[in-house]
């Protein structure tokens, strides 16, 4: 290897050629990949070695066979490059989705989602059916936790059988865990939100009330997954959170919604509330920052 400073180095034709004749230790050869993913310069230097391989010529071959399975390029020349090109875009942004939903994790393409849509459903059928009247209080007292549901079944060898393949590769460890919760956010924070907007307010807080507190829950699990593993931490959140705010209200004689709406209004509403969920979601993403390094040892969690 040789350095430009203590934390920039590019790889020297010794490391490449180890690498590319598969001789290279493995730690070495990850700490490689990671490098090649921000320096076009050595993944250039390390594709020139790799072309000349056994295993550059069984690619090419591959990639031979690809393109000679598409159209002729007679035909391929008939179409105006513009009109090509157009076409080409639909399919693209398919792709694009295909690859986004396979990234984002078990938790999205799973039964976790569909979940979420049996929670936003069901608010609103118990809401409007006259069954539960008060169904915001529920959904938002359910809310918080369903993101922090989400990552449990997102990161981890219980949840993805290619957690290891994964979580070793140079996007693994807490880049991953990161990707798979910005999905789980992604799909939650939206669905769950518009669903209590379309719920009477009942007492309950604002529909978006929930937004910071769910944030605080989700990186306070991350963080605590760096010490415990993700379903423990998400057992260790869900679980605290469900406690205060249905410990409370379970003695309450009558119907629970009015009590559990009084409750949530004390967690969720006024500056003093949400400025201390923000305090809490900042003071989590620093020690998530912090323990960054622990995502990398976490593979049998």
């Amino acid at each position: 290897m040789t350095h430009g400073n203590a934390h920039v180095w590019h790889a020297d034709a010794g490391l490449v050629a180890r690498y590319a004749d598969g001789s290279l230790a493995e730690p070495d050869a990850w700490s490689l990949e990671r490098h090649l993913e921000s320096c076009p310069g050595c993944a250039a230097l390390v594709s020139r070695a790799v072309r000349g391989t056994a295993a550059g010529t069984v690619l090419d071959e591959v990639r031979r066979a690809v393109l000679g399975a598409a159209p002729a390029g007679a035909a391929r020349s008939a179409v105006p490059v513009g009109a090509a090109r157009s076409a080409a875009r639909p399919a693209a942004a398919l792709s694009r989705l295909v690859r986004l939903l396979w990234a984002a994790g078990p938790a999205v393409r799973g039964a976790w989602l569909p979940a979420v849509l049996l929670v936003a459903v069901g608010a609103v059928a118990l809401e409007y059916g006259g069954v539960v009247p008060g169904a915001r209080a529920l959904l938002l007292a359910i809310a918080p936790v369903v993101p922090v549901a989400g990552v449990a079944l997102s990161y981890g060898p219980h949840a993805d059988p290619l957690y290891e393949v994964a979580a070793a590769s140079p996007a693994g460890g807490l880049r991953l865990a990161l990707t798979r919760t910005a999905a789980v956010l992604g799909v939650s924070l939206p669905l769950l939100t518009l669903t209590g907007l379309l719920l009477p307010a009942s007492g309950a807080p604002a529909a978006a009330a929930w937004l910071l507190p769910g944030l605080a829950l989700t990186l306070g699990t991350l963080a605590l997954a760096s010490f415990t593993g993700c379903r423990a931490a998400a057992g260790v959140t869900a679980g605290g959170w469900l406690c205060a705010v249905g410990v409370p209200v379970a003695g309450a004689p009558g119907a629970v919604t009015p009590p559990l709406a009084e409750q949530l209004s004390r967690c969720f509403d006024g500056a003093g509330a949400q400025g201390a969920w923000a305090a809490a979601a900042v003071l989590s993403g620093a020690l998530l920052a912090a323990r960054r390094p622990a995502y990398d040892r976490l593979l049998r969690r």
